[in-house]
């Protein structure tokens, strides 16, 4: 259970504080609602390289590594389809000094023309590393433009085309800083052993005179259902060939999303799941084989994902999969099968929120889902799933026609 406080500062930012004094340690972690989904079409990765930005120096403060590392204190980022996140770990008599960074990049970077040089090379060279230059690193450049025709998760967060990042001008860098990077986008969480009345007077002090933005958010265009299978091969030099299928799965705030997400896990989680159960450890077509989901705000995907051994062709691999899809929509799994994803789900869970820094990333994350209160409700969700909506998951979601598969194939 996480007990916390909120409040909203007059310029729009939402600040929480999470209370825990068994520690000397505190977290910062500031939410900004801006993702890969954010994005124009024209000008993708914007949000990925915004996070490497961050880290160049702000307009007071010309090396944000430095004056962390004095106080003792870590830091990191991640950017998804959805959001960008910056978190900070420090001693707790030194929190005044994460509100002290992280208002002043806020207030905004330091624009400087060689850092943003530097930091396009940066993303460019790990645009060709991760993506182009790594066995199934495209993958994703394949599949997410498959799966979607219409929304911007058609895109990757590292960007649709490297052109991009390298066409990026500090006119294009300035706009969209100046747009997302705002007190009212954003979401505050501190977290550890500090107090309420100490950290509200440091939020006012150190963000309170950071003007807002008006109008930061368009609606997205909101994918249509898939009536259609689809599929795509592509060759590549890979050690196996490989079977990516992925179906269109519901939103977060769905009613059926915990059902998808435990179906994913009976499918493919681990080495007891039905996948690699019966086609990894039994048949032996796969030599590895997984299932999850993406968990995306918006309409998100459920993902299968295996690589077959070198005796068995992409046409029985696939054949193989569909034949354990249709088990479990033709037959209701036994409570025990689910009691135990729903033990690894909760688990997971409870395990994650040890950490002074997941509790203030979940905490941060339900509240730009709007239900702050929910993020101690997932347990709940979890263990209130039946056998039957996990039967009724299978049948309305892993449909062929709401499928779109990418064959990797071996080039001869």
């Amino acid at each position: 259970m996480i007990q916390f406080l909120h409040d909203k500062l007059p310029n729009g930012l939402e600040l929480y504080f999470i209370p825990d004094h068994t520690t000397q340690m505190a977290a910062f972690n500031l939410l900004y609602n801006v993702g890969s989904k954010h994005e124009d079409e024209q000008k993708t990765g914007f949000a990925h390289l915004f996070e490497h930005l961050m880290f160049g120096g702000s307009q007071h403060i010309p090396s944000y590594d430095e004056a962390l590392q004095a106080v003792g204190g870590e830091n990191n980022a991640f950017t998804s389809p959805d959001v960008t996140n910056y978190y900070i770990t420090l001693p707790a008599v030194n929190l005044e000094t994460a509100f002290w960074l992280e208002s002043d990049r806020m207030l905004s970077l330091s624009f400087n023309p060689e850092v943003l040089e530097v930091q396009k090379k940066v993303v460019i060279e790990e645009f060709k590393q991760r993506y182009l230059n790594q066995p199934y690193g495209d993958a994703w450049l394949h599949l997410r433009p498959l799966a979607y025709q219409v929304h911007p998760y058609r895109w990757a967060t590292i960007g649709k085309d490297i052109s991009h990042i390298e066409k990026a001008t500090m006119d294009d860098v300035q706009n969209f800083f100046f747009r997302y990077y705002r007190p009212n986008n954003a979401i505050l969480v501190v977290a550890g052993n500090s107090t309420w009345e100490q950290v509200q007077f440091w939020a006012n002090k150190w963000f309170g005179d950071i003007p807002p933005k008006e109008n930061i958010h368009q609606p997205l265009p909101q994918e249509p259902p898939q009536t259609q299978a689809r599929s795509k091969t592509i060759e590549a030099n890979v050690p196996l060939e490989a079977i990516y299928k992925v179906y269109h799965s519901p939103a977060r705030q769905a009613k059926d999303y915990f059902a998808s997400d435990l179906l994913s896990d009976i499918l493919g989680r681990g080495k007891s799941s039905r996948l690699y159960q019966k086609l990894v450890k039994e048949k032996e077509i796969f030599n590895t084989i997984q299932a999850y989901i993406t968990g995306a705000i918006d309409t998100g995907l459920l993902v299968i994902h295996g690589k077959l051994n070198p005796t068995y062709t992409l046409a029985e691999g696939n054949e193989a999969i569909e034949q354990v899809i249709t088990e479990l929509q033709q037959e209701l799994i036994s409570e025990q099968e689910l009691e135990k994803v729903k033990n690894q789900a909760e688990a997971s869970l409870v395990f994650s929120e040890v950490e002074l820094l997941n509790r203030a990333m979940n905490l941060a994350y339900y509240a730009l889902l709007g239900m702050p209160e929910a993020v101690n409700l997932q347990g709940e969700e979890i263990q209130a799933v039946t056998t039957a909506q996990i039967q009724e998951a299978a049948q309305k979601y892993l449909r062929p026609e709401n499928c779109s598969t990418l064959y990797y194939q071996k080039k001869p």
